[in-house]
């Protein structure tokens, strides 16, 4: 890949930096998409010695890819995505994949279809921490607002 597209693909990736997401971080700052993806990989990462028959680099893998279709619509939460919007993300996404060098394209195909049809143990751990992340605040917040009511 010459350097040119290697900076253009970094450049629109980069757009999930300040993308924000319907989340907020424990200080109660919005979170941007891309703080989002790096949680989620990180906690593939360290559960790699908890699925050791698991692939966890490609879980990995995925964990950085997934919500790159919110460079060019934005985050829409899972609640009120519609299927339309789901279909925009979708179109978008591919107009741009295409784009790129053919081995990586197909890198990015095969991991898009591998999360979509959600039938490895790869799809399956990854979806699980996607849904987990989001989750992540609330439970902290409800966890640390119990260890205050108990004094600690």
């Amino acid at each position: 890949m010459d350097a040119k597209t290697y900076l253009a693909i970094l450049h629109t990736a980069e757009k999930l930096k300040d993308t924000p997401r319907h989340c907020t971080t424990s200080n109660r700052r919005t979170e941007s998409v891309a703080e989002h993806s790096w949680r989620v990989s990180l906690m593939a990462m360290l559960l790699r010695h908890e699925f050791p028959d698991a692939d966890i680099d490609r879980v990995m893998q995925m964990c950085v890819i997934h919500d790159l279709g919110e460079c060019f619509t934005g985050d829409i939460p899972t609640f009120e995505k519609t299927s339309s919007d789901r279909e925009n993300e979708d179109a978008l996404l591919n107009q741009w994949v295409q784009t790129m060098p053919s081995e990586i394209a197909a890198d990015f195909i095969s991991l898009y279809r591998e999360i979509e049809a959600r039938q490895t143990v790869e799809a399956k751990i990854f979806k699980a921490l996607d849904k987990l992340e989001a989750l992540r605040n609330e439970i902290l917040k409800e966890t640390l607002a119990k260890l205050n009511c108990e004094g600690v």
